[in-house]
């Protein structure tokens, strides 16, 4: 994957999840929306440069075939990449929110929860979309990967 694909992979993970989780959050919480998008924007952006960092130490480790990837390697994909945002959103989250460790660690696990599914869902979806316009379409045309 290209830097600008891996940036345009990145961005529009983020802006996906972001409709949907700040839908979520405020039919959770019922606090300000306009709150809750500018926590979920900072997380974003946080969330972006490790998906950039992370995703190019995995691929450099289980290679750049992503298409060829099964559910197993995809699920550890999603548990490593949430343990690392955890570490970096939790502090963001008590600070922003105000809130209590525990309430906090409450809802940094929903989160956690939508995010491993979203993410597999997401990328085997980009991943096959990918292949077959890249690989159908692209050889067809004379283009590569």
């Amino acid at each position: 994957m290209s830097k600008s694909e891996r940036v345009f992979h990145s961005i529009l993970f983020e802006v996906v999840a972001l409709v949907i989780l700040s839908a979520l959050a405020f039919l959770v919480t019922g606090r300000d929306p306009m709150h809750l998008t500018g926590l979920a924007l900072s997380l974003s952006l946080i969330a972006m440069a490790w998906n950039y960092v992370f995703n190019i130490l995995f691929d450099r480790a289980f290679g750049q075939d992503r298409a060829s990837r099964g559910l197993r390697i995809r699920i550890g994909h999603a548990v490593l990449f949430e343990l690392g945002m955890l570490i970096f959103s939790f502090p963001v989250i008590m600070w922003v929110m105000d809130m209590g460790f525990w309430n906090v660690l409450l809802m940094d696990i929903g989160v956690v929860v939508f995010f491993l599914i979203y993410a597999v869902s997401f990328n085997w979806i980009y991943d096959v979309i990918r292949h077959k316009w890249f690989v159908n379409v692209g050889q067809k045309a004379g283009l590569s990967l």
